[in-house]
């Protein structure tokens, strides 16, 4: 492909329009034919990027991004980055960024209309309630947590208000957010969203399961990031129920960082260092039992509650539900090392 090419996209963030290509001196049938070798990819309509970028961008927050961005290049009308949009560009959790729209919010507009793939929200905000985020006027976190609830329900906004706090945004900050909407449509939603936000929630998975946990009727007892004395020293059980642990298990932790995900060791020592774990938290004194993302959806669902449901029975029929002086002791000491409360 052209040099002038991948110069003018590298020049521009990675992103390219027709009228930048055509000022480098290319021509628009040129551009026709590197698309339909796939040498360019077309964002957008007029918005390109090079075939090799786009396959080294990810599914779940790079592409989504680039989508974003290559939406401001056709948008002339004064407006916010909100919704989805501005949870990516928060790098805020969404169930499914793949699926994301672009959204924007204006003030001269009234209602919603989705123009040329882009979701238009008639919304008020305040001018303190407007951040840039990669050179683009952005609602802030709070707002956007607030907005993700009304738009797409309690879970969505649930994943998004853990992602908020586990970046530091304090529970006063998505209240005074969710005040300004008071009235709205879904203004409960948004309020219940607020206040069930946990920061020990460390990924969408946790969300969920804390979720599933909460359904079976644990909601008041449930604790997140429990301290458990094992062999090793601590390990951080993700929900504690009386004396039965759930724990989370994502293909993040076991895809390699060259992957995009968080192991950068061995597989097979990460496999047999959970189930030791495993192995140690049951010998603590604990029941476990184990979750993945299959578990929170579909007719996986009702039966990952019932098989949770049943062995916390069985947890409870060998030991209670009170913890051991010893285990209230070291999970005093221990308790809220692993995160910073946002309170």
């Amino acid at each position: 492909m052209d040099s002038r090419i991948h110069a003018v996209v590298a020049g521009h963030g990675g992103l390219a329009t027709a009228p930048m290509l055509a000022a480098a001196g290319i021509e628009a049938r040129e551009v026709a034919r590197l698309v339909r070798r796939q040498s360019l990819v077309a964002v957008r309509r007029g918005v390109y990027t090079t075939g090799e970028l786009w396959e080294s961008w990810d599914d779940f927050l790079l592409r989504p991004l680039a989508r974003v961005r290559a939406a401001e290049h056709s948008l002339v009308v004064e407006h916010v980055s909100s919704h989805d949009s501005a949870a990516l560009l928060h790098r805020l959790p969404l169930l499914d960024a793949r699926s994301a729209a672009v959204h924007i919010s204006r003030l001269d507009l009234r209602g919603h209309r989705t123009q040329h793939g882009i979701e238009h929200h008639g919304a008020s905000y305040d001018a303190d309630q407007i951040v840039s985020v990669d050179g683009l006027p952005t609602l802030d976190i709070a707002r956007t947590v607030c907005d993700l609830a009304r738009e797409h329900g309690y879970r969505e906004g649930l994943v998004a208000a853990d992602g908020a706090m586990q970046l530091g945004v304090p529970r006063a900050a998505l209240r005074d957010a969710a005040r300004r909407m008071a009235g709205w449509p879904y203004s409960l939603t948004v309020r219940a969203v607020v206040k069930d936000a946990d920061p020990g929630a460390e990924s969408v998975g946790e969300t969920l399961a804390r979720e599933l946990v909460r359904e079976c009727g644990w909601g008041s007892v449930v604790e997140t990031q429990f301290p458990v004395a094992v062999s090793t020293g601590v390990a951080w059980a993700d929900l504690r129920v009386g004396r039965h642990l759930v724990e989370f298990n994502g293909r993040v932790k076991y895809r390699s960082t060259a992957e995009g995900g968080l192991r950068d060791g061995d597989l097979e020592e990460l496999m047999w260092q959970e189930r030791r774990r495993e192995a140690d938290e049951r010998s603590a004194g604990f029941g476990v039992t184990p979750l993945v993302y299959a578990d929170f959806f579909g007719d996986r669902r009702a039966h990952a509650k019932a098989r949770l449901m049943r062995e916390e029975a069985l947890t409870r029929s060998r030991h209670g539900t009170a913890l051991t002086a010893e285990m209230t002791a070291f999970a005093d000491r221990w308790r809220g090392r692993r995160y910073k409360s946002a309170g």
